[in-house]
């Protein structure tokens, strides 16, 4: 197999993972815009290609990567890494760095900058961790790092997707069953078309059709603005722009967002890679965790606030045939879009309700596989790392219920001609939080570094499960240490926002908490077997 050979499997890949990116950068754009103030012509111009370039080096290197492997191990199976822009990096630098920046300065490019900022420094941590991401790999069980993974699967795409799926269900239905019926049932379509493809366009068309029907998917007026961004863009170097907010006060003051982010970043790559080895494909760890580094790095310099990953779904992609050429076609065409300023008229003519059938199958495929792939006496493992991942959706949605409330209160005051500055937000409730329904103190501690939190506790279960009491203590102490820096349960409120507290026993019921369960692990070793070693 040539490196430009592209398959039928790499075509249904390629509209799999485009529209997957498609939706990022469409939701990108939007945030901006609409929270941020940026002007459209600037997204055009300058975020877009910028993200196009990260886009662009990372999808052809991955390629490359797969093919190679491929020649090495002589199969022509190898499916490439999925790769595109980081979904909760996204959310995190626009609603807790760009949107609280423009708020206080009303400069659209003073927050661009501090995205910028934030986007950089996450990319070091990427780049960085590569060095050790191997050796964490080899110590921690399988199911703690599929279960992180499957909790995001389940949560921040299939859950996701499948509530907007209900909520146009006539839009939504027949796109998601021809999916269900090549990649479940193993149905052919006629003329060997691939399901991706007939998806597409059978969601267009159903949206086409809703709109005449009283259900309107289509944004009037979006194809005439789609039509007005139309042009040549070439990258923006911003380097400089960049350099202006590299100072320790920014670094300071952004922290509490860039690490956790850092930190998700790479050990959500490093569960990806884990993913794709449980399905037949090996790649290098540091390598690989390198270029999705260098990756978000050199879109930071090209004037893209927001971090490029590992994605999630590479069983899925490696379950419709996809194999190298998917990846190119995905950098190709993302580069087209951006470069030519395509991205409106896209948003005008493919709908989300469109192409989500794909990306929700995907959600399916990676939360079962934590199950699949893993040790049946490993499952309670796997559903135990479930948990932290739901609260952290859970968060998410009263965080966004918050934020509307806020939006709608200031717009109905507005309306009245009153400037009173009346507020709902999270930070209101204070030191009454643990008294609200649902126990919110502690979804708001569970949800805080969730996927370290799901690591720990999963491979706490699948030690104690094996009856080594041992290994299950030293994760305790694992656990204590991450709580002790503040890496996981520590929290504050700032407004709507919820940042990581990281300072030295800030909450320090909980590395206490780790410290003497772990403790009562090491004396169950003891007495069940006479000595604290761990078990040969």
């Amino acid at each position: 197999m040539k490196f430009y050979t592209i398959t039928r499997g790499d075509v249904d890949g390629f509209f799999g993972l485009m529209v997957d990116n498609l939706i990022q950068l469409l939701v990108l754009t939007a945030l901006c815009t609409g929270l941020c103030g940026f002007p459209l012509p600037f997204v055009t111009a300058v975020v877009l290609p910028g993200a196009a370039v990260s886009l662009l080096i990372g999808n052809i290197f991955y390629a490359w990567q797969a093919y190679q492997i491929g020649k090495q191990q002589n199969r022509s199976d190898v499916t490439a890494l999925p790769y595109g822009i980081n979904t909760v990096s996204l959310f995190a630098f626009v609603f807790f760095v760009m949107f609280p920046v423009y708020q206080a300065t009303n400069d659209y490019k003073a927050a661009w900058k501090a995205g910028l900022l934030a986007s950089f420094l996450s990319g070091l941590i990427e780049f960085f961790g590569s060095f050790i991401a191997e050796r964490i790999r080899k110590s921690t069980p399988r199911a703690a790092l599929l279960s992180a993974l499957a909790g995001i699967a389940i949560t921040f795409i299939s859950m996701d997707f499948l509530l907007k799926t209900f909520e146009y269900p006539l839009v939504a239905f027949l796109p998601l069953g021809i999916i269900l019926l090549q990649y479940f049932g193993k149905v052919k379509f006629p003329l060997g078309l691939p399901g991706g493809l007939v998806s597409i366009f059978l969601g267009i068309l159903l949206a086409f059709i809703s709109g005449k029907l009283g259900t309107p998917i289509f944004v009037e007026g979006a194809w005439q603005r789609g039509v007005e961004t139309v042009g040549f863009y070439l990258p923006t170097l911003s380097i400089l722009d960049l350099f202006s907010v590299l100072d320790a006060a920014n670094m300071k003051a952004y922290l509490a967002v860039i690490l956790p982010m850092g930190i998700f970043n790479v050990i959500g790559s490093l569960q990806n890679i884990e993913s794709a080895e449980a399905s037949g494909d090996s790649f290098p760890t540091k390598t690989s965790l390198l270029v999705n580094g260098l990756g978000t790095i050199i879109g930071t310099f090209f004037g893209s606030p927001f971090p490029t990953t590992i994605y999630i779904g590479h069983p899925g992609w490696k379950g419709l045939g996809a194999k190298h050429g998917y990846s190119v076609l995905n950098g190709i065409f993302m580069s087209i879009v951006c470069f030519f300023g395509l991205m409106g008229i896209l948003q005008a003519l493919v709908p989300i309700e469109a192409g989500m059938a794909i990306v929700l199958w995907i959600g399916i495929v990676i939360g079962a596989q934590a199950f699949q792939a893993t040790p049946s006496l490993h499952a309670p493992a796997v559903v135990i790392g479930l948990l932290p991942a739901l609260a952290g959706w859970a968060v998410l949605i009263i965080q966004n219920t918050f934020f509307f409330l806020d939006r709608q209160l200031q717009t109905i005051l507005s309306n009245q001609g009153i400037k009173a500055e009346l507020h709902h937000s999270l930070s209101d409730i204070g030191e009454h939080v643990s008294f609200l329904p649902y126990a919110l103190s502690g979804l708001l501690a569970l949800s805080q570094g969730f996927l370290l939190t799901s690591m720990v506790w999963a491979a706490i279960i699948v030690f104690l499960l094996e009856k080594d009491f041992y290994r299950a203590g030293i994760w305790c102490f694992v656990g204590s240490v991450l709580a002790g820096l503040g890496l996981i349960h520590s929290y504050q409120l700032a407004g709507n926002a919820i940042l990581n507290q990281f300072s030295i026993l800030a909450q320090w019921q909980f590395p206490l908490a780790y410290t003497l369960l772990g403790i009562s692990f090491f004396l169950t070793q003891f007495f069940t077997t006479g000595s604290f070693k761990k078990r040969t």
